[in-house]
């Protein structure tokens, strides 16, 4: 196998791995909003694909300027994962059990809402600039391009299936979406701590 092909299947596998967070976060928007339109999926799973292909190269150009400071930040990472999914989750689960007063309040994912969940469940790939600091900038660069499409399409799928079950689920699919949510943010916790 040649070092090129070796390199775009590793950058797919890492995309994959990378991608099971924000998976499991579009099956928990699709959940909520089982009617999301197609327009508003891409724009979620390219946001989630965009912070993935971001944090790795953050990561690296940190490993090769300031890498002390990194590695010093790092230990926090779980803590930022589990706070962001942990808040989104609640909220979503207080929403559910305690509607607002106005019955028109649009359910889904807005904006900020957004952001977060990208930043949640990329973070973790900040230590992916490690695992490719052996690589040049250009390669790095096509490494998290790769990550990225790799995380829309998981993303895409995620959401399609969220959506399904969604409408089965009707009143009890925004409870099921937080708890989800905070099943992540633990899970990234407990398994960068422990």
């Amino acid at each position: 196998m040649s070092w090129s092909l070796v390199f775009v299947v590793n950058s797919i596998l890492l995309g994959v791995g990378l991608a099971m967070d924000a998976f499991s976060v579009s099956m928990a928007n699709g959940l909520n909003e089982p009617h999301m339109k197609k327009g508003k999926m891409l724009g979620i799973a390219g946001t989630f694909g965009g912070f993935q292909a971001v944090m790795p190269m953050i990561g690296w150009i940190c490993v090769h300027t300031i890498v002390e400071y990194f590695l010093s930040f790092e230990k926090f990472i779980p803590w930022i994962a589990l706070i962001l999914l942990g808040y989104i989750g609640g909220h979503m689960i207080y929403e559910s059990v305690c509607p607002g007063d106005s019955e028109e309040e649009e359910t889904g994912v807005g904006f900020w809402a957004l952001m977060v969940q990208g930043i949640a469940t990329s973070i973790d790939a900040l230590s992916v600039g490690f695992t490719i600091a052996e690589y040049d900038w250009l390669m790095a660069l096509v490494c998290s391009l790769i990550i990225a499409a790799v995380t829309f399409v998981i993303c895409i799928a995620g959401l399609i299936i969220g959506r399904k079950f969604g409408t089965k689920l009707a009143g009890k699919a925004q409870i099921l979406g937080g708890v989800i949510l905070i099943g992540i943010g633990l899970e990234i916790f407990i398994s960068n701590v422990f």
